[in-house]
């Protein structure tokens, strides 16, 4: 199989690779040289957030809720209408 390389440097991995390879929309991949020429590409394995940064998150839009709440403000948006919303989407 053989995929070209773009301008920016980027390929599409082949579908066949990338289901022989477990790799799936959003996975992260290692790319290395190997010492006789050609390049190994190898799913990544999956990387743990990091806890205590997540905990910071959760507790400042937890904060951020709370505040708007004691202020009155009432969310009756759905799912849909927020991914809309925050995406930027008509």
């Amino acid at each position: 199989m053989s995929t070209k390389v773009t301008v920016k440097g980027q390929v599409t991995l082949p579908k066949a690779v990338r289901e022989a390879a477990g790799i799936r929309p959003g996975d992260r991949v290692s790319v290395r040289a190997r010492p006789e020429g050609g390049v190994l590409v190898e799913r990544s394995e999956a990387q743990q957030p990091d806890a205590a940064a997540v905990r910071a998150a959760r507790d400042k839009i937890e904060r951020a809720l709370a505040t708007l709440d004691r202020k009155g403000v009432k969310f009756e948006m759905t799912t849909d209408e927020w991914m809309r919303l925050l995406r930027g989407d008509d």
